[in-house]
Order: C-alpha cells, then structure tokens, then sequence
C-alpha cells in the first residue's frame, strides 16, 4: 500500500497509507473530505516542493539587505514553485493578499478579510463610535393640563 499525502479546506495536511482504489480518509482535523495532494519521490529523503508565498523573506534584511546572489537563487525557486503550483493548484495555500508580516503576525501573518486580533472593529485607536451606548429615547409625550386625555402637539 503506497502512502497518500492529504490536504482539507480546513488547511490540515496529512499522510496515511491507503490503498489505491480506497477513498480519501476523514480529516483528522475537522471530518472533512481531503484532497490527494503529490508527494515527493523519497529516494534518499523527500523532494522539496520550494518555499511557499508566506515562507519567501517580506522583508529587505531577509534578503541579506538584497544580496544579488542570494535574491537570484530566491526567484529561481520562486518560478519552480509557481510553475510547480500552475500544475497542482492544491499546493498554492491561502492566495489572499497579506496586510502585515512583522511583529506579532510573523508566526501567521494576517491576510485581507482576517478579523483583527483584539481589536473590536478594525482600527483599535481607543475612541469610541456610539456603538455600546444605547441610543436616547425621544421624550414621551406630555399629557394635556386640561386632563382630556389626549396629548397636544
């Protein structure tokens, strides 16, 4: 039995040993139903398929400060891993844009449509817009003084 790498939606990957005409395991993560995805030949280790977007250096200092052999070797891989990628659309990962990189979003950067981490909604710069203060009543009307019952305008 051949050994299967699998990737859900939900972003899990994994491998099991399945059969060739078996069906596609459950996701561990969530249930769902994975995708086969290629898996490298494995003659004396494992086929690298390059570095994905969110690997690749964001920065000018990950470039060692744009060093002309290093950043060439950079766009190498990065054509392989595109062309790579035009052939197997499963190995693309998340194509959102990424907002920020750095600092807390280094681990798992933050990408457009992503809720804002601790931040209510969006900017966090302190100030309040109305939303948690409850809306005034117009004031009721008053009853007439002549006691009639029905209110004046």
């Amino acid at each position: 039995m051949p050994i299967y790498v699998y990737r859900c939606d939900c972003g899990e990957r994994f491998e099991r040993l399945v059969g060739l005409d078996a069906p596609a395991p459950g996701c561990p993560a969530c249930g769902g139903t994975p995708q086969k995805i290629p898996a490298g030949p494995s003659l004396l280790g494992q086929a690298g398929t390059g570095l994905a977007k969110e690997q690749m250096p964001q920065t000018w200092r990950g470039t060692y400060n744009g060093d002309r052999e290093y950043v060439t070797g950079l766009r190498r891989q990065w054509d392989k891993r595109q062309r790579l990628e035009a052939k197997h659309p499963e190995l693309a990962g998340d194509q959102r844009p990424i907002i920020a990189h750095e600092g807390r979003f280094h681990g798992a950067p933050l990408r457009a449509g992503d809720p804002v981490p601790g931040h209510g909604h969006g900017h966090g710069h302190g100030h309040g817009h109305g939303h948690d203060s409850p809306t005034p009543k117009p004031p009721a009307a008053k009853p007439p003084a002549d006691g009639s019952g029905t209110p004046r305008s």
